[in-house]
């Protein structure tokens, strides 16, 4: 029995010199088990998914280098990874088995007060309650470019202020000078329009937004109509619209004198009759001849 005691004693006197020997080897990982979107070691379904693409990069061309690079930022226990034009990630630095990372916004669109870039907005981060994830990134002029302040006004939505060089000029965030001469020249005509009364605020509004939207600087809207083929029924302006009335107008006109001149009888039903726009263009009238239906009009809006 002695001879047993003192095998086992020996034995739990190695196995505590062995595991204490592995714990002063040990390395506390201080930052969490997933890395976001470029960790190749997580399972698929370990990483961060991104719910869209990132739109196409926009804006002021000298902020066009910030693209590619990220800025991180820790705050009491998150760590913020703000990466230009293409996301915003948090990661809780935590060692809780279901410690929180996740995306809190992409890249979608500016936001543009008064001729001026105010905001970056990144959208469709993950989902939060009934809504998603979103925040706004608010540039600051500074010495260096760095990730300087992170706060969450409202419940899923995220404010970012980043400090950069990059912005310090006075005209540094002027929307005017990004755009193409064209579009220019649409807003200058928006303008010289809205200063003659020819259009309403509003109306000047919607026409600023069409611009931004075809720049690329603001996520498209509009509603699309499906594209109809060209042809004798289809107007691309109001002067040509004019030209085809007046000689459908004409053409009507020379079969009621043959037809009046044969004693061919023809009834005439009037119908509506509407752009592609659906404005009112006149009121149209059906002459029947022989089982033959000819688009008649005897009452035309003179356009002229």
């Amino acid at each position: 029995p002695f001879v047993f005691a003192l095998v086992l004693a020996l034995i739990a006197t190695s196995f505590h010199t062995v595991n204490h020997g592995f714990a002063g080897k040990m390395k506390i990982v201080e930052e969490p088990n997933t890395f976001g979107l470029n960790n190749p070691f997580l399972a698929q379904g370990s990483r961060l998914q991104p719910r869209v693409t990132p739109s196409p990069v926009s804006g002021p061309v000298h902020l066009y280098r910030l693209a590619g690079k990220c800025f991180s930022l820790t705050e009491s226990t998150y760590k913020y990874e703000f990466c230009p034009f293409h996301n915003i990630t948090q990661h809780e630095q935590s060692f809780r088995w279901n410690a929180y990372s996740g995306i809190l916004g992409i890249w979608q669109e500016w936001e543009i007060v008064n001729n001026t870039f105010t905001g970056m907005w990144m959208r469709d981060g993950d989902v939060c309650g009934a809504r998603n994830r979103e925040t706004k990134v608010i540039f600051v002029c500074s010495a260096s470019s760095k990730l300087a302040q992170v706060s969450e006004p409202s419940t899923c939505l995220y404010s970012l202020t980043f400090e950069t060089p990059l912005v310090c000029h006075p005209h540094s965030l002027l929307v005017y000078p990004t755009l193409t001469d064209s579009l220019q020249m649409e807003w200058d005509e928006a303008e010289q329009a809205r200063y003659e009364g020819l259009i309403t605020e509003q109306g000047y509004n919607n026409l600023l937004r069409d611009i931004f939207e075809d720049a690329g600087l603001l996520k498209g809207q509009r509603v699309k109509l499906p594209e109809v083929m060209t042809n004798s029924n289809t107007h691309d302006s109001l002067q040509k619209c004019t030209e085809d009335f007046q000689k459908q107008r004409e053409e009507i006109e020379r079969l009621r004198v043959l037809l009046t001149q044969h004693n061919i009888p023809f009834d005439s039903k009037p119908s509506m009759s509407l752009d592609v726009r659906g404005v009112h263009l006149h009121s149209a009238t059906t002459v029947t001849a022989k089982d033959q239906h000819l688009r008649g009009d005897n009452n035309l809006i003179d356009l002229h």
